[in-house]
């Protein structure tokens, strides 16, 4: 089944930035757009607009989000793939995220254009 999905682009440059394991989240990372906090046994990541993260923190900012904005069951196959697929096949670098109901994309904001391609010639509706 092919699925054509709805990208939807959220505004703001945004960063993924890593913590120490064990940290407390700081509440910097508490504000508008999309905010994920991954905590790993070796790691704790946070991807959250970039303008928010400390000069010091160790980070990697530039990043454009897009929500998979189209609604699926929580285990329907291949959605992620589906959006992944047409970037990762330009040769560009993608950051995913999942949450209950939707899945997120980052790419950079320098290869934009070229994701936003990518997605359209894979048939997916894309909204910047």
């Amino acid at each position: 089944m092919k699925l054509n999905l709805l990208m939807r682009g959220l505004s703001g440059e945004y960063a993924v930035s890593r913590l120490a394991p064990g940290a407390a989240v700081p509440p910097w990372v508490s504000g508008p757009g999309l905010v994920n906090v991954t905590h790993a046994e070796d790691e704790i990541s946070i991807v959250c607009l970039a303008e928010r993260v400390p000069e010091d923190c160790e980070s990697s900012a530039g990043w454009a989000a897009f929500q998979v904005s189209d609604l699926f069951d929580f285990d329907a196959p291949g959605v992620v793939l589906a959006a992944v697929r047409p970037v990762s096949e330009a040769g560009l670098g993608v950051f995913a995220i999942s949450t209950f109901y939707r899945d997120y994309l980052l790419v950079r904001q320098t290869e934009l254009a070229a994701a936003v391609k990518a997605w359209q010639v894979a048939g997916h509706q894309v909204e910047v």
